[in-house]
Formats: C-alpha cells, structure tokens, sequence
C-alpha cells in the first residue's frame, strides 16, 4: 500500500469500517512509514480530544479578529458572494 492509496482510506480506517484484510495492509504500511503514522496520530487524538471535550469560548477580541480575516479570504476567493447572509 502507498500513502495516497493510505490516505484516501483512512476515514473508513479511522472509523473502523475497513475490510479486516484491509486493515493488516494498513497495519503494515503504518509500521513503516512515519509521515502516515503522524497522520493517523494526529487525526486519532483530535477525535479524541472532540469526543471528550467541552465548548471553548474564545475570547472576544480573537473572535472578532478571526471572523474579520475569514470574511476578507472570502471576499478574496468568491468576489462577488454576498457574506453578510451568513452571519
């Protein structure tokens, strides 16, 4: 198995929704491959994180930074696009 044939699985993977057979070719590409093993982890322990996790506000002054910079990529990528309708 290859990273991109690795990848394009990896939801069903992650869910536990793989063929069993699928699973040992996984298994064994993840043995050796440490950019996928990172990639696993990482997917792992944010489903992890979300599970268990509870609501963070963020703070006033990063939200409103942060909703500024979204709207003008927006503005950026789709120039025409009214954004006011979805906020």
């Amino acid at each position: 198995m290859k990273c991109d044939q690795l990848l394009a699985l990896l939801n069903d993977y992650v869910d536990g929704d793989v063929d069993p057979a699928l699973c040992e070719e996984f298994e064994k590409h993840l043995a050796g491959c440490n950019p996928c093993q990172v990639v696993v982890d990482n997917i792992r322990k944010t489903i992890t994180l979300y599970r268990g996790g509870q609501p963070y506000e963020l703070p006033l002054r990063f939200r409103e930074r942060l909703h500024g910079m979204l709207r003008e990529r927006w503005k950026q990528k789709f120039p025409g696009a009214d954004s006011s309708k979805s906020s």
